[in-house]
């Protein structure tokens, strides 16, 4: 009888692109939060961005930036992630960061509706 093992390696991450207009939009957010929103982008959409949870979602209807999906995180689910998904370049571009107060989101300091 004969045994073959086989070793599956980890799956390939998935490269963080970020927009060049993230930088703007994180000028307005409190600079404590900054580790908070890196940890968690590079945690949430470096190995299953795709997959859906409760905090991890497609978008119903493309919002101004072209995003796909949206991720949600921080102190009372404040903070919103907007981003696409290329699974070709296994590649997720990061869009917008932005931060929700009630039914308003504001993305840079001027208020986006969705």
């Amino acid at each position: 009888m004969t045994i073959i093992i086989v070793k599956m390696g980890k799956k390939p991450s998935f490269r963080l692109i970020y927009d060049s207009e993230v930088k703007r939009h994180l000028r307005v957010i409190d600079a404590k939060y900054f580790s908070l929103i890196r940890s968690t982008i590079e945690e949430q959409l470096s190995w299953e961005p795709f997959v859906e949870t409760r905090n991890r979602k497609p978008l119903k209807r493309p919002v101004a930036f072209e995003a796909d999906w949206e991720l949600r995180f921080g102190p009372n689910n404040c903070f919103r992630v907007f981003y696409s998904i290329d699974p070709d370049c296994w590649e997720v571009q990061i869009l917008a960061v932005g931060v929700k107060a009630g039914n308003r989101l504001t993305i840079g300091g001027e208020e986006v509706e969705l």
